[in-house]
């Protein structure tokens, strides 16, 4: 598929994965960080993604998750992409991808353009530029990213109402959301449509 990709992060029941074989995002994500409200243990995980079109990627998110556990983690659930959210230093990216031989996408709180530089310098396969810790459900200031000239998520805040925009601004790989298609605090359909199609309107 062309132009930008797709991520519906946090997903975390039978309706969850039912709602995302009818959309088809590119990815989903299970969050594996205890204390999450989104958080899905390894078994519940497997379970679903039994449940998942095959043609949908599985994103596992750790946050600071113990170097044995992220692996033994990856392998039961069958993750396709290992995503880090945490302090995890350039060894542990390079040793987690040389064990698990799975992409790994590390996110990276942006605030200046120093942030950017540093990202950018990750031996991990892809970037992921956010807002935060995850979840905050803010943006951070898109023209601090327009020029960066390899693959990244862009994550933070984006909603139904402004992706278009932050595609047109930024022309990311992909853009990652969670809370920006929920409603009650729990996956909506029409959100995740909404999104999609608004996505696949603004990509280049």
């Amino acid at each position: 598929m062309m132009g930008t990709k797709i991520k519906i992060c946090g997903l975390m029941s039978e309706r969850d994965i039912n709602y995302a074989n009818s959309l088809s995002p590119d990815f989903v994500g299970f969050v594996f960080v205890r204390g999450s409200r989104r958080y899905v243990s390894p078994d519940i995980a497997a379970n679903l993604r039994m449940r998942l079109l095959t043609s949908v990627m599985t994103v596992g998110v750790f946050v600071n998750e113990k170097f044995e556990n992220a692996i033994n983690m990856t392998r039961q659930v069958v993750l396709d992409i290992v995503q880090l959210h945490g302090q995890e230093d350039d060894e542990y990216i390079i040793s987690l991808k040389e064990i698990t031989r799975k992409p790994v996408i590390k996110a990276f709180n942006v605030e200046s353009i120093k942030d950017v530089d540093r990202a950018v310098d990750s031996p991990a396969d892809f970037i992921l530029l956010d807002n935060g810790t995850g979840g905050t459900g803010r943006t951070f200031d898109w023209t601090l990213v327009r020029n960066i000239e390899r693959p990244f998520f862009l994550a933070g805040g984006l909603n139904p109402d402004n992706v278009e925009a932050a595609v047109s601004a930024t022309n990311p790989y992909a853009v990652d959301v969670s809370s920006g298609v929920e409603k009650e605090c729990v996956k909506d359909f029409e959100k995740m449509q909404n999104f999609i199609n608004a996505v696949r309107k603004g990509r280049k």
